[in-house]
This record gives structure tokens, sequence and C-alpha cells, in this order.
């Protein structure tokens, strides 16, 4: 399903400022594989009952009136490259292969027809360069399409895998680290999408899948492991993108595949949860230091502003440049008939 095109960057110069106006629009993608909390990280609740804030408090960012959990130190400088978007949701079911798919394809998950990826269809489209490192994702228990693919577009737009080299020690000494500087060397290389998958499974492993209790992960590693992992390797890809020229022609996501319960659970952790959770979205043309949407007083449900899946796939393929009545093939386009991009993150 993947095409391993392992690349040797190690020879490639590292570029200095570049002509961003005559670039074309990148993106990274960076799937926070497991599902976030939302009150745990970018949407917390400190007013709100102490089974529902959490051991967390929230720190000021850079924006006056945004404040993110004190796990980020490094991202809560750097809060004006990046918007939140604090009222997605979505219908489908609350089961990680199926959220996967639904955040990389737009489109919810069904055994009958295998969706493309963003990345898979800007190469169908434009003939683009993309990759994904530093692979795919794994089992994560569900047994149906992580949306990774190419889908029905065929193996020719698959993305490549590439094979991770080392980082400078600010983006730590992990797996995370060492794709999201690659994908920084990626896309000065010419590479138009790339997607980092941050870990490849949700068992045995610490991830944002916080239930509690083994196999799975205890609240407490969003401060101690998790959280720092992700703190460093995004604040340094802001960084080094911007340094570089970079930020300004290069959109990049962060997402996972839905939320967590409001709630904490009997093990002390928190459950699947579709109806409410937070996106990152910044550089390109999208806005930098706004909230898009709020959520009720315990982040359960939108309380303004809800914003769906197919929104983030129109945002994404405007930026792009992929229109979005687009066919893909015969009556289906890149979004459904009606969908718009989410017009708060552009100036």
């Amino acid at each position: 399903m993947l095409r391993h095109d392992f690349l040797r960057l190690g020879a490639l110069p590292l570029l200095g400022a570049v002509d961003t106006k005559a670039a074309e629009a990148n993106c990274i993608l960076l799937m926070m594989v497991g599902g976030p909390s939302q009150v745990d990280t970018f949407d917390m609740k400190p007013d709100a009952p102490s089974d529902v804030r959490g051991p967390f408090r929230p720190i000021r960012t850079n924006v006056p009136g945004i404040e993110i959990s004190e796990i980020f130190p490094r991202i809560a400088r750097l809060a004006d490259k990046f918007s939140l978007i604090r009222s997605m949701y979505h219908t489908g079911p609350a089961v990680h292969d199926a959220g996967h798919h639904l955040m990389q394809t737009g489109r919810l998950t069904s055994y009958d027809v295998a969706h493309p990826s963003f990345g898979c269809v800007v190469s169908h489209r434009q003939g683009a360069r993309h990759a994904m490192l530093p692979g795919p994702i794994g089992a994560t228990g569900g047994n149906m399409p992580h949306g990774d693919g190419p889908g029905f577009l065929g193996e020719r737009f698959a993305p490549s895998v590439i094979d991770c080299e080392q980082a400078p020690a600010r983006y730590g000494e992990n797996r995370f680290g060492r794709s999201c500087f690659q994908a920084l060397r990626l896309v000065e290389s010419g590479v138009r999408f790339v997607t980092v998958n941050m870990f490849e499974t949700v068992f045995d492993e610490l991830t944002w899948d916080i239930h509690g209790a083994k196999p799975f992960t205890p609240i407490s590693a969003y401060r101690d492991v998790v959280g720092p992992m992700f703190d460093m390797a995004y604040s340094s890809l802001l960084e080094d993108l911007s340094r570089r020229g970079l930020l300004s022609n290069t959109m990049v996501i962060a997402m996972g595949e839905f939320g967590r319960t409001p709630r904490i659970n009997a093990t002390g952790g928190r459950d699947h949860w579709t109806q409410c959770y937070t996106v990152l979205a910044g550089g390109g043309p999208l806005k930098g230091g706004i909230v898009v949407g709020s959520s009720d007083a315990i982040g359960g449900e939108p309380k303004d502003r809800p914003v769906h899946p197919g929104e983030l796939a129109a945002t994404i393929y405007k930026v792009m440049g992929i229109p979005l009545g687009t066919e893909l093939r015969p009556g289906l386009a890149v979004v459904d008939p009606g969908v718009e991009p989410i017009s708060e993150l552009f100036a």
C-alpha cells in the first residue's frame, strides 16, 4: 500500500531563507495517534470539577487570552504561529481506525470504498511528491482502514515511506522528534505533503490514548513523556520553518482522531470522545494566534461554531490549490457538496 523509497537526505544542504512567494504551498500533517484529551492539552477547564479539570494547570501563551496546558511550555511561546480549533467534532464511531480515516480523508470509513488521504490526492491532482514518516499506523483495534493510503486512486499515488535520520537534540531524542526534523528536510527538498505519525499503535506504548490502565496509558504520561515529546518536536518544527522562511508557505496541521471523555473514568484515565476536541492549524496562509469555536463548560460539546472534518479537508485542499469541486472519480469530489473551508483561518 506504500512505496518504500528510503530517501537518503544526509547530503542535501540545509537551506537558508527561500523565496516563498515563488514556491508552491506545502503541508506537514502531524497525526497525534491515540486521541489527545482536549481538557488536558489545548482546551483546559480550570474552573470545572476535579474529575473534569484533571491534574494539569493552564499557562499563559504569548497571545493574550489564550492559555494551554503546562505540559507545553515551549509551544506556549509560539501561540502566534498557530490557531486552535476548539470545536472540532465528528459523528463516526469512537474507534481509532475510523477516526484516523475520517480526519485524513474528510469522509467516514466504509468497507466498500477506500478513500484516498489528502497527500495522495495532492499527488494525484498535481503530480507532487509526498511522504510518510516514520511509517504507516499499525493495529489500533478496529481492523478498519486508517485513511493514510491512496485508496481507489491506486498504488501509483501511495506515499513514500522515508528512513529518518538523526535530529538536533532540541527536537527530542525519540522517533517523533526525528520524524518532525525529517519533515522539515523533506519540505526543503521539494516534497509538498508530509504526514508524520506520532505513534504506530496505541498498545503497550505511551501515547495519547489515556484509558488509565494497561495496555494503555496513564494520564501522568502526558506530563512525563508524551507532552514533552510533542512540545519539543512541534515547537522546534515551527521555529525552524519560520527561521528558514518556509512557514509562510507551509501549512502545519496537528490533530488526533478524536478527543477524550470530559470526566475521568474509574481507572483514572479518559476514554474515547468524538463530540468535541481540538485541532492545531497554522502556517501558509492560515492565521496564527486565534481560537476558532469554543466548547462547553466541561469540554464535552461545541458551545459555538462546531467544525467537522470535512471543513478541515476543504481548508487543506484550498491551501494546496485544489478546487473543492475537483472530482476524484465520477460523482465524487474532494469534499462533499456545500462543504466549505474554515473561513476564520484565512485573512
